[in-house]
């Protein structure tokens, strides 16, 4: 570098920590190389391509956005035109392939991430054969992309390729053989399986507690994915002891601000936001932040995800400014990084949609949710579940909009989409099946909607649980229908059932729980009975102004006589919960 600048060839800038090339010496070294016979060129093309793939920086590096932002018109240019078979024999070419698909994957571009990892598998299994480790760990890959494209049939065909390669060149209890076992996990859970998913993680999670120790960071990501599984299933109790047991692993091997200590307490925080502890979700939320904007920077994307995350929990607790002002931030943070169409940023667009509905404001909710609806379709398709979700949404605002026709075509659109690629009985079709039966019920039609509530209810208590929350959401709503049905009993029945669950699993304090004490003393009170009293003075402890759940709860009400606690019908829209580290 030092006899280039003194040439003048380059110059240096200093403050980005950089070099630049005059365009005229740049077209003189394109006239020099276009002179050379091909034998050579080619050479210097793969020096160019291995130069810029060496170049693609971890996620966990400070500014790593911003400088895969500086590398990606490189990797455009040394990638132009050019076909897998023009480039040779170099092994380290696929290498800068398999770094390459990372650089575009990381910066939303799925299809051109695709062709990098099928460039490198083909050139993988031409120079070394399909069961070599590298043919294997670029199958892997492309099961993450595929993961991530909402392809799970194919993302599942290359996981269960990569495990059944690494089970014979290595062993089943290879730490990369249990990658793929865990990776396996999280597309099961994904795909509802969760019983499957349970089973690959507790065999990673045992496969690595014996090669590295129950310590090791690798047995600790594990612990964090079984901890989100048991999220997933409703075993609250049983994720927080995982949960607190990665921490503690993290905090002794890495320490207090180490990235992956740090990403535990995130998910410490959404589950405390899911258990209705609102207070130790923020004190998680507030560290999290704290230590990623001090270890990588204010507009990291992990930062931006737990700056998200807090939106969500201000939202919660009826924080309104302050949850728009979070969700402000990422969103501009997001489009900085990564562009105004990139997945991720999306998904906070989606969230502030959420935010306007509860705000009452429509018309900025529709906005948001047909610019994620355009940009969803547009990247990944009409029927991906990030698609399909933001579909549902739209359905949801449709009916507080006095729109039951176009809420019902959203609905139904949702649901063909999620059977189609979920599976009848994945836990987001059987959401969507609970919102048709609310708009049933809204339309009088109480036949359909009971069928709907019974078909949401069967499939919840199999995938779920009979004392998961959403299980319960959908008992709480079967009592709605049974009260507007004149059959009081039955309806007293549910409510019962989701208030004892929903103490069980989520405490007396939950706004989900004082919902349903709100449903049964209405109840009471329209049949004359003198237990309302009892669930009178939930509510007005509810009302407390120093009550931790009054702002989640009530915070739109000022008194009793106004208290119209929202029934857990439907959510005003599918929340993006950001930042469970897999």
């Amino acid at each position: 570098m030092k006899t280039l600048i003194g040439f003048s060839l380059i110059e240096t800038k200093q403050q980005e920590g950089s070099y630049a090339m005059h365009p005229v010496v740049q077209d003189w070294c394109l006239h020099i190389a276009a002179t050379e016979n091909n034998a050579n060129l080619m050479q210097l093309n793969e020096l160019a391509l291995i130069s810029v793939g060496s170049m693609v920086p971890n996620s966990n590096d400070r500014n790593y956005l911003g400088l895969q932002r500086r590398l990606l018109p490189h990797a455009n240019y040394v990638l132009r035109g050019e076909k897998g078979d023009l480039w040779g024999e170099n092994i380290a070419v696929w290498g800068a392939f398999i770094r390459l698909g990372n650089l575009y994957f990381d910066m939303g571009k799925l299809k051109e991430a695709q062709e990098m990892y099928q460039r490198a598998l083909a050139g993988y299994e031409k120079a070394l054969g399909p069961d070599h480790t590298s043919t294997l760990g670029t199958v892997n890959n492309l099961g993450e992309l595929y993961k991530d494209q909402g392809k799970l049939k194919e993302a599942q065909e290359m996981y269960q390729r990569a495990l059944a390669g690494y089970e014979k060149a290595l062993g089943p209890d290879h730490t990369s053989t249990l990658r793929t076992v865990n990776n396996l996990g999280t597309l099961y859970s994904d795909q509802g399986k969760l019983k499957e998913a349970q089973e690959m993680c507790q065999r990673a999670l045992a496969g690595y507690e014996k090669a590295l120790g129950r310590d090791h960071k690798a047995t600790l990501h594990t612990v964090n994915n079984l901890s989100n599984l048991y999220k997933d299933q409703g075993k609250l109790k049983e994720a927080q002891e995982m949960y607190q047991r990665a921490l503690a692993g993290y905090e002794k091997a890495l320490g207090p601000d180490h990235t992956s200590t740090l990403d535990t307490v995130h998910n410490l925080g959404n589950l405390y936001s899911d258990q209705g502890k609102l207070k130790e979700a923020q004190e998680m939320y507030q560290r999290a932040l704290a230590g990623y904007e001090k270890a990588l920077g204010p507009d990291h994307t992990s930062t931006l995800r737990t700056v998200n995350n807090l939106g969500a929990l201000y939202s919660d607790q009826g924080k309104l400014k302050e949850a728009q002002e979070m969700y402000q931030r990422a969103v501009a943070g997001y489009e900085k990084a990564l562009g105004p169409d990139h997945t991720s940023t999306l998904c906070i667009v989606n969230n502030l949609g959420t935010l306007y509905s509860g705000q009452g404001k429509l018309k900025e909710a529709q906005e948001m949710y047909q610019r994620v609806l355009a940009g969803y379709e547009k990247a990944l398709g009409r029927d991906h579940k990030a698609t399909l979700r933001t579909v549902n949404n739209l359905g949801n605002l449709y009916i507080d909009q006095g729109k039951p026709k176009d809420a019902q075509e959203m609905y139904q659109r949702a649901l063909a989409g999620r059977e189609k690629a979920l599976g009848p009985d994945h836990t987001s079709t059987l959401r969507t099946v609970n919102d048709l039966g609310n708009l049933y019920k809204d339309q009088g039609k109480l036949k359909e909607a009971r069928e709907m509530y019974q078909r949401a209810l069967a499939g919840h208590e199999k995938a779920l649980g009979r004392d998961h929350k959403a299980t319960l959401r959908t008992v709480n709503n079967l009592g709605n229908l049974y009260k507007d049905q004149g059959k009081l009993m039955e309806a007293q029945e549910m409510y019962q059932r989701a208030l004892a669950g929903y103490e069980k699993a989520l405490g007396p304090d939950h706004p989900s729980t004082l919902r349903t004490v709100n449903d049964l003393r209405h109840l009471y009170e329209d049949q004359g009975k003198p237990e309302r009293k009892r669930y009178q003075e939930m509510c007005q402890r509810a009302l407390s102004p120093d009550h931790t759940s009054t702002l989640g709860t009530v915070n739109d009400v000022g008194n009793l006589h106004k208290l119209k606690l929202k029934r857990p019908r439907r959510t005003t829209g599918e929340h993006w919960q950001a930042g469970r580290s897999r």
